[in-house]
């Protein structure tokens, strides 16, 4: 096979140098800046739908060197409540939770109610709205509540009907430098009650707003309510 002329390559350079330019910045700016990632499941239910498409902050904690994510500079560390992107020590799959205890935390959890650093965290019933996030069945099923997190208030659900083996842990030690994530789904996430506590390396922004959300259940029609959602 002939090997392309340093002219023939000179052309195919001008001809498309504009293009691999403009590529090579958006996945720069997708890897160090911002970017938006697809909700596959429903384990942040009812914070987050399947179907969402969510802004990643990734200028949230730190600068890192584009597509190797070497740290550059720190100016921050994720904070209890935050919602984080980071690749699953399993699998490197991208995952979304929350953070729910930070480097030097105790954690237990009861019956699904959270104890960190001894103290019990206050829950009350929050049924505002339920029917705007979970279809009929999800209503049902579970039971949407607010949990606070130092001041910071979100909803979860939990099982109306059954409990989970992980819904109760004895006290747990958080590691310096590492972080335990839950999902708001608590009896349906894969969180660090299975895939352990998660490295500080490895969380790559933090989740900010829903851009647009799709509804796999009704043909993907748009869920025009959650569009530039702020999260909590």
């Amino acid at each position: 096979m002939k090997k392309p002329d340093k002219e023939t390559l000179i052309k195919w350079w001008k001809e498309w140098r504009v293009f691999l330019l403009f590529v090579l910045i958006l996945f720069s700016f997708r890897s160090t800046i911002a970017d938006w990632s697809h909700v596959p499941t429903g384990s942040m239910k009812p914070t987050l739908m399947e179907g969402d498409r969510i802004l990643v902050d990734k200028l949230a904690y730190d600068l890192r060197f584009p597509f190797l994510h070497w740290r550059l500079k720190t100016w921050g560390d994720p904070e209890r409540g935050d919602i984080v992107i980071f690749p699953s020590p399993e699998t490197e799959e991208l995952y979304v939770k929350r953070v729910i205890g930070l480097p030097g935390d105790s954690v237990a959890m009861k019956d699904n109610q959270l104890i960190i650093n001894d103290k019990v965290l206050k829950y009350t019933f929050d049924d505002n709205n339920i029917a705007d996030v979970l279809n009929q069945a999800d209503q049902e099923a579970f039971v949407v509540v607010e949990e606070q997190l130092e001041g910071r208030p979100h909803s979860m659900m939990v099982s109306r009907h059954y409990r989970t083996s992980t819904s109760t842990f004895t006290k747990r030690i958080i590691p310096q430098g590492s972080y335990m994530v839950l999902g708001d789904n608590r009896d349906n996430s894969k969180d660090s009650r299975f895939i352990g506590f998660i490295d500080r390396e490895r969380i790559r922004g933090r989740a900010t707003k829903v851009i647009i959300s799709l509804n796999s259940d009704e043909y993907w029609m748009p869920r025009e309510g959650r569009y530039f959602q702020t999260l909590h």
